[in-house]
């Protein structure tokens, strides 16, 4: 335990009431984030979590607000959110309840991707995920998000396949690719992926780390990104999450339970989002490689180079779903990387 900054002590005056005793703080380390966590413990044993945005940090304090927007919204409409508690317009601090240290990667650890214990969580969370998606774009206002209010083509190109290009092929392995006819196959790839009916909730960052398991149940953090989107893509987030690397079988399996659960909510065309998903996935994919390469060589995180491998092997396998005569240049990018990244 530690004694708090003045961020984390300042949760306590927005908590009031029985908070106002005596309290102790133990930091909390977040994976990429550049925000501070601290849990906050009473002398009773209640906890509480409270998020800090950097300092001075104008799109910092945005995030925090979208947050506390977002995570209200998600916690009304009865997703598995955790509760809201308090926050803090000018700081930008955000308080809300502690939802312990497990997550499901942690499961997945411990007892295996294809563990009884594992697939049961998994089951959880596509049945969870698909109520949140189509429940949580009803009164969701786009005003609330802190970066892009929709998932669209723009982003596609930008924060993903770009993000491929500039963090991983250019700044970490420094290869020499064909970016033109790469830029023309990533117009391609996000004019098709952009059909998608893209009206739902999306969490966007959707894996095995943003997921906590408490008493049972599955809970869900890390939504500050929110905006409106496409169903498939936080579904690949989570069946392609190289954290987790879940077998294809278990992957295979988990696409028709989620699929179950979304036609009792609404009516959607299975053969339509089996398409929409493999084009989603490939995007979702891009932006994976592009983020753990940033992270682990310009924010000096190495733990997430060793998911870089993984998650190059699960793109060549999703390209190899597409038509054979459908971004060749891409494939051989993407096999270009396999060659560096086994030298490095």
């Amino acid at each position: 335990m530690t004694a708090p900054d003045k961020d984390f002590a300042a949760a306590i005056r927005l908590l009031g009431g029985a908070w106002a005793g005596r309290t102790q703080f133990a930091p909390l380390l977040p994976d990429g984030s550049l925000r501070r966590f601290c849990r906050l413990i009473r002398e009773d044993g209640a906890r509480a979590v409270a998020a800090a945005p950097p300092p001075d940090d104008a799109a910092g304090l945005r995030e925090a607000k979208a947050g506390w927007q977002i995570g209200r919204h998600l916690f009304a409409c009865g997703a598995p959110v955790p509760v809201p508690l308090a926050f803090d317009e000018a700081s930008g601090l955000l308080v809300c309840e502690d939802l312990g240290d497990v997550r499901l990667h942690d499961v997945v650890l411990k007892h295996g991707a294809d563990s009884a214990e594992a697939a049961a969580f998994y089951l959880q969370t596509v049945i969870e995920l698909a109520k949140m998606q189509v429940l949580g774009r009803e009164h969701f206002n786009p005003a609330w998000c802190w970066d892009t209010p929709r998932y669209d083509r723009q982003v596609m190109l930008e924060r993903e396949s770009g993000y491929f290009l500039r963090a991983l092929c250019r700044d970490l392995l420094q290869l020499d690719v064909d970016e033109a006819a790469l830029a023309r196959e990533f117009a391609q790839l996000a004019d098709q992926a952009a059909q998608a009916d893209a009206s739902f909730f999306l969490h966007r960052d959707f894996q095995s780390r943003n997921i906590m398991v408490l008493d049972g149940r599955v809970r869900f953090i890390d939504y500050q990104a929110g905006r409106l989107g496409p169903l498939a893509y936080d579904l690949a987030s989570l069946l392609i999450d190289p954290y987790a690397a879940l077998p294809q079988a278990m992957q295979d399996g988990l696409l028709e339970y989620y699929l179950d659960a979304l036609n009792i909510l609404l009516p959607y065309s299975r053969e339509q989002f089996r398409r929409e998903y493999t084009l989603l996935a490939v995007q979702r994919n891009l932006q994976i490689l592009g983020a753990f390469a940033f992270l682990s060589s310009q924010r000096g995180r190495p733990f997430f180079a060793q998911y870089i491998l993984p998650a190059l092997h699960s793109l060549c396998s999703l390209l190899a779903k597409l038509p054979p005569a459908e971004y060749a240049c891409l494939r051989t990018a993407a096999e270009q990387c396999l060659r560096s990244i086994s030298l490095h």
